[in-house]
């Protein structure tokens, strides 16, 4: 069987420098989102610059049976995974009471349930061989309560408790589980000028979709528990860490703040 990594949501973003930065490792890649254009833009493009086998899975992330498709679909193709990386995700601005109910099916399916039936299903031939790699992508709303995003943080809260009790399972196995904290990173998640970007990548309030890939797996490859990409993260995951639930009640109260609140 031929080893690869395979990436969710690898079609853009986060998960698409994780498959060119695994790819420039000498790695195939498998390549899931379900975009089926974007993801064979994404395995040609890489295929062609790193000279490595990238193939294109698509499918909907969010349905109950994804990752036994997915495993049956690498199996039929005698794909080894040894480095799975739970990419896949969606940030929804809103209060849970206004949330489409089928939007948090959704964000569920794809920040918890598959992710875990994904390691649940290659987790194993990982054990038996005694060597694999796992990364989940946490956040750093996973430290504090965030109102608006509520339903996002909680699942991302989720993913940092499976990941630690995760590690401790897999300890000792030769397979490493490194779960990804990130702050606010560059990508399409946030309707922002270009301008108000580049502010804030210099401000480094906002990393780049390639420097939190590079931090991500490096932190893999040293078989690291957590990784938080960048000054700024360390920083707030420390603060929200100490930060009791009641001082984000004064923050709440604030007008502009409020009017946020209200147009959501």
């Amino acid at each position: 069987m031929a080893r690869y990594a395979l990436v969710t949501g690898g079609s853009s973003g986060i998960g698409e420098q994780y498959v060119r930065q695994l790819a420039a490792e000498g790695r195939n890649v498998v390549v899931v989102s379900n975009r089926d254009e974007e993801n064979r833009r994404v395995a040609e493009a890489t295929t062609a610059e790193f000279g490595v086998q990238v193939v294109p899975l698509t499918i909907d992330l969010a349905e109950a049976t994804a990752a036994e498709q997915i495993f049956a679909f690498c199996e039929e193709r005698a794909i080894e995974v040894d480095v799975l990386i739970n990419n896949a995700g969606m940030l929804l601005f809103n209060q849970l009471e206004r949330t489409d109910p089928a939007r948090i099916d959704t964000i569920i399916a794809l920040h918890c349930t598959t992710p875990t039936k994904l390691c649940q299903v290659f987790a194993p031939a990982m054990r038996a061989r005694g060597d694999g790699h796992i990364v989940l992508m946490s956040s750093v709303t996973a430290w504090t309560p965030y109102p608006t995003i509520s339903h996002y943080a909680a699942t991302k809260a989720y993913l940092r408790s499976f990941g630690q009790s995760l590690w401790y399972e897999l300890r000792g196995a030769g397979v490493t589980v490194t779960t990804v904290y990130p702050s606010a990173v560059d990508t399409p998640f946030y309707s922002l000028s270009d301008n108000a970007r580049r502010w804030l990548r210099r401000l480094g309030a906002m990393l780049s979709a390639e420097e939190v890939a590079r931090m991500a797996l490096r932190a893999m490859h040293r078989g690291r528990r957590r990784c938080l990409p960048g000054v700024l993260t360390k920083i707030e995951a420390a603060i929200c860490a100490v930060l009791p639930a009641w001082a984000l009640l004064p923050v709440l109260r604030i007008p502009a703040v409020r009017r946020i609140l209200d147009r959501i």
